[in-house]
């Protein structure tokens, strides 16, 4: 049996038309299947906590096998409810708008050759998996309501605090997202927002600590700092071109106090991996970071944003996710 999850608003509303593809697939190998179709924040987490909860009765054949049909978003969802790891085995059909862990994983365009990989149960990947522990939470909350919500998240790609959250919280909000998305423009959103953003970004330091270091890296004035567990972030910029899923670390992408000029200059550079010829762009590994801000700002995770923090934590749990593929 295989749970699929599907994100109908996906691909810019695409999502079901392609599920309507894979759909014969199951059909025509005879192969049992679970659709679930998604209806908005949250949903996903309950339904993966639910599915993925222990049974006593021994009814549920282990691993269970979750598709993912979505993007990052979605994916980045799934994992919050997920019991036990071990348990699940995970797919992934690329639907959304940036899909950058399908490109660091290199999976093939075409959904159906995916799906058909998955399906064959030929190779099982492990791959590391972020933790993010808000340690300071402002009143502050990008999803209303959220402001109780678990102290932890989970992320596969990516987590950021800083410019990078605030654009990204900022472009999940804009009613023009959805319009630019139609038009296959979705990334001027972004373009639109992160000018916006960079003109209003006021001057807050920071304290970083790497694993049991002691002695903090002090930044005066910082832009954002982006935790990696894969190389792209945004839609294929290569903050962190050196990382790896495997390798049990995190990647830090840190920029400090650049003119903003500079840093109109310095981020298109990011799509090549080449920004860390800017002496106030900085890269770290470490499997754990703790991070300190003078004002609270807003964190992500894969790209969802829920909140503001001036103190979080970082961690790298190794070779926690098993992807088929």
């Amino acid at each position: 049996m295989y749970y699929v999850i599907v994100n109908p608003a996906s691909k810019s509303g695409q999502g079901c038309a392609i599920w309507n593809r894979l759909r014969q697939i199951f059909e025509e190998r005879e192969i049992p299947y679970n659709v679930l179709f998604t209806k908005g924040t949250g949903h996903v987490t309950r339904a993966v906590a639910k599915l993925t909860a222990p049974d006593d009765s021994g009814r549920k054949k282990l691993p269970i096998k979750l598709i993912i049909l979505g993007g990052d978003g979605t994916m980045n969802e799934a994992l919050q409810g997920i019991h036990d790891f071990s348990k699940v085995l995970l797919g992934y059909i690329p639907t959304g708008s940036s899909n950058d862990l399908a490109r660091d994983l290199q999976l093939p365009k075409d959904p159906a050759v995916i799906l058909q990989t998955i399906l064959e149960g030929k190779y099982v990947r492990s791959m590391d998996l972020g933790l993010l522990t808000y340690t300071d939470v402002s009143e502050e909350s990008a999803m209303p309501g959220d402001i109780h919500a678990s102290s932890q998240r989970f992320f596969a790609v990516s987590s950021g605090i800083g410019f990078d959250a605030a654009v990204c919280e900022e472009a999940n909000s804009s009613r023009f997202k959805k319009l630019l998305n139609k038009l296959k423009l979705g990334k001027l959103t972004y373009l639109a927002v992160a000018l916006r953003q960079l003109i209003a970004a006021k001057s807050v330091s920071c304290d970083i600590y790497l694993d049991d270091d002691k002695s903090p890296i002090h930044i005066k004035r910082f832009l954002f700092t982006a935790f990696m567990i894969h190389k792209y972030e945004g839609g294929g910029f290569r903050f962190c071109p050196m990382a790896d899923a495997l390798d049990g670390k995190l990647d830090l992408c840190v920029v400090g106090s650049l003119p903003k000029p500079v840093i109109l200059a310095a981020l298109p550079t990011a799509y090549f991996g080449k920004h860390y010829m800017f002496s106030a762009i900085s890269h770290y590994t470490a499997k754990k970071v703790a991070f300190h801000a003078s004002h609270p700002l807003w964190v992500h995770t894969d790209g969802e944003v829920y909140k503001r923090s001036a103190s979080i934590t970082v961690s790298c749990l190794p070779q926690k996710i098993r992807l088929m593929m």
